[in-house]
């Protein structure tokens, strides 16, 4: 330093040491009488700078009291010990450092500084550092420092205002860090720093406005994490730029117990980070080995940036989590482990390769840019791993290769792109707290999907996945799936989407629900009507198989039609085949929509006959006339066929009877068998012979067997012919 000590140096001292020598005892009184007397010893730093005082290796006894003094000197004291706490209460000085001092504590209450404020190069400070209300003009710089307070906290910086930053690079606290409603014009940088306080707030900045970063990561000089044993509490806080705690040690503080559940379901009396209501310019980065045995509470803030969680780990499984896919018995964890409802934020959340033991929730929180959880593992085992109610994404949600343990909950979410789960694997689902009814692994009831939705690779699920009334505007992709559930496998009851592929890798193992879905165009696979459940089509729409059926292919259409018989289990529904023939007949495959109608009606009356037991006989020889005769009015052409045929036999055998009477003497008409075959076969038509000619015997009765086969037949042919008319049928 410029200048020398006030008095002579006779060695130099150890402040820590608690028996200093006799050589270094100085009156702290003689501090303040050197500065309103004439010193010659007084030096400047600079000739344009403030003049500096500098006390070296003293024990100062008494008190240093500065209270309400205006001092236009910079304090230095080098390796000295203090009796007792420096009054600077009030004061106004040019600045102060303590350079590896030792402090019983410090009283700078409405303290002014023109200059920094420096506790440096390994000062301890046994008691309460006090800078309530304080205005510092430069810097207030705390690294290497130690603060170890017997009771109190261990700074106390209510409304400090800081011109500059807050370095604290590797400080130690053992203690609160009290600083609610400090404004700083640069960054707080804690990094590196230890933060002890595990029965209390460690970190207590209620409000407090950060002109640049708030760092609480690893120290990028030495390496060393940021710890924390204690509560982060930053509630309503400000930053101008960047909130990192990339590389931080986190654990909850020990004063809470969950033996009492709080009044508000929402609170999480277990948390390391509380910053509800935050607002940060820039990005949140709790990301690159960030390790937290708490809940991350951030919520109902604005995040100008990203939300970066990759490589972290929250886990409140007490170490019990292995974070791989056997059940150990672990979970579920009573405690949130993320909590972001309510927040916004306006780039993206990007939690690749994060291990995550409790629940994630993200009710109401939106999110402008995409979230990534890709090889991400998610875990809370028989709970909900992630509720996101009315989450918010506008651009992709990606968790290929995702592992969750635990039901992912996302009922009215809306995203903006993809939602791509490729190769996950959503295993061991919640259940109600009421009846105990299981969860589903994913559910995305009334979702809005903007492109797509793909579940396919080695996607596997062994619980529902449920997307009832849910809105995908592109493709929704279940090719090669292993769908586990064991009551409902898929519930897309209401789904609208343009291509549906469910061709599966394995058949579902529940219930497949497709009322009153609708698609484009359906891809499908033989594995998926093997489901070991039933699959429920009732108004099941699609305009188009992915692979049309040849106009020659008889072949497909039956083995679709076996598939459909097994999909449903034997249960006759119409609605099924009603679609099949739709799609086939607008693709102008009417012969193929005949075959699926012939087939629904035999179908029809099996289920009537195993519904009525005496009936039963009579239904079926009924089923099965119409089936050979007429086709069910679907083959117009065989009832024509039969309608010659009959035409011919009542020809044969009218040709081989005596002529008969004729009804009226007065008539003279030519007998001819075949027209009057034709006038007893075609109804409605006349053709001057039924009615002129009385036949008796077993040719009366002929002849009504006839007129009734020539109503049905001849109904049947204009049906037909109607149907061929108008292609709606």
């Amino acid at each position: 330093m410029a200048g020398r000590d006030i008095d002579e140096v006779g060695g130099v001292l150890d402040p820590h040491s608690p028996d200093p020598p006799a050589w270094s005892v100085m009156q702290a009184s003689d501090v303040v009488r050197r500065f309103v007397e004439p010193d010659p010893v007084l030096r400047r730093r600079r000739p344009t700078t403030v003049p500096v005082v500098s006390i070296s290796d003293r024990y100062l006894v008494g008190r240093l009291d500065l209270r309400a003094v205006e001092f236009p000197y910079l304090l230095e004291f080098v390796r000295c010990r203090f009796e007792q706490p420096p009054d600077m209460r009030q004061a106004r000085l040019a600045g102060v450092e303590f350079r590896n001092c030792r402090l019983p504590g410090l009283s700078g209450r409405n303290l002014r500084s023109d200059n920094d404020l420096q506790f440096i190069d390994g000062t301890v400070i046994t008691g309460t550092l006090d800078l309530t209300d304080g205005e510092i003009h430069g810097t207030l710089v705390l690294a290497g420092a130690t603060l170890a307070p017997t009771r109190g906290p261990a700074l106390h910086g209510d409304r400090l205002l800081l011109a500059g930053a807050l370095l604290a690079a590797n400080l130690v606290a053992h203690g609160e860090v009290r600083i609610p409603g400090l404004r700083s014009g640069g960054n707080l940088n804690f990094a590196g720093a230890l933060l002890d306080n595990p029965r209390g707030l460690a970190l207590n900045g209620n409000g407090l406005h950060v002109g640049g970063n708030l760092l609480l990561m690893v120290d990028p000089a030495s390496g060393t994490p940021f710890r924390c044993a204690g509560q982060l509490f930053l509630p309503s806080v400000r930053v101008d730029s960047d909130f990192s705690l990339r590389g931080a040690r986190l654990s909850p503080r020990t004063e809470h117990s969950r033996s009492v559940p709080p009044d508000d379901p929402f609170f999480d009396p277990n948390a390391t980070l509380v910053a509800d209501r935050s607002r940060v310019d820039g990005n949140v980065n709790l990301d690159r080995d960030f390790r937290s045995t708490g809940t991350i509470r951030i919520v109902n803030a604005h995040i100008g940036g990203s939300l970066r969680l990759s490589h972290a780990r929250v886990d409140l499984s007490g170490g019990r989590e292995s974070f791989v896919e056997q059940d150990d018995g672990a979970g579920p964890y009573g405690d949130r482990a993320v909590h972001l409802d309510g927040t916004e934020v306006r780039g993206g959340i990007d939690a690749r390769d994060a291990r995550v033991a409790g629940q994630i929730r993200l009710v109401d929180v939106k999110v402008q840019g995409s979230v990534l959880l890709d090889r991400a593992v998610l875990s809370n085992r028989f709970g909900d791993a992630i509720e996101g109610r009315r989450f918010s994404v506008g651009g992709n949600l990606d968790g290929r290769s995702l592992l969750v343990s635990g039901s992912v909950l996302l009922p009215g979410s809306r995203i903006g792109a993809n939602l791509d789960l490729r190769g996950s694997r959503l295993v061991s689902p919640g259940s109600y707290a009421g009846d105990g009814a299981p969860k589903p692994a994913l559910d995305l009831r009334v979702a809005h999907i903007g492109r797509d939705l793909i579940c396919a690779g080695e996607f596997t699920t062994h619980g529902e996945i449920r997307m009832r009334r849910a809105e995908i505007l592109r493709e929704t992709n279940f090719h090669g799936a292993v769908l586990s559930g064991p009551v409902v496998s898929l519930n897309a009851f209401g789904v609208q989407t343009q291509e549906l592929r469910l061709d599966v890798g394995a058949p579902p193992r529940g219930r497949v629900e497709l009322r009153h879905a609708g698609c484009a165009f359906f891809a499908d696979n033989p594995v998926f009507w093997r489901a070991e459940g039933r699959i429920e089509l009732e108004d099941f729409r699609y305009d188009a198989l992915e692979k049309p059926i040849q106009l020659e292919d008889d072949a497909e259409v039956v083995r679709r039609l076996r598939w459909l018989r097994e999909g449903m289990r034997d249960v006759y529904r119409p609605g099924p085949y009603d679609q099949f023939a739709h799609m086939l007949r607008s693709a102008g495959n009417e012969e193929h929509a005949a075959t699926v109608l012939v087939e629904k009606q035999r179908r029809r009356y099996t289920a009537l006959a195993d519904g009525a037991e005496l009936a039963a006989p009579g239904i079926r020889v009924w089923s099965w006339l119409q089936r050979w005769m007429v086709g069910y009015g679907y083959r117009p052409t065989r009832a024509l066929a039969w309608l010659f045929a009959f035409l011919i036999m009542g020809t044969v055998w009218f040709s081989l009877i005596p002529t008969p009477h004729e009804a009226n003497a007065d008539d003279h008409l030519v007998w001819n068998p075949v027209l009057y075959t034709l006038d007893l076969l075609v109804p409605i038509v006349d053709f001057g012979h039924k009615n002129r000619w009385t036949v008796d015997g077993f040719s009366q009765w002929i002849g009504a067997v006839f007129i009734a086969l020539g109503w049905i037949l001849a109904t049947t042919v204009a049906a037909g012919i109607t149907r061929m008319l108008r292609r709606s049928s």
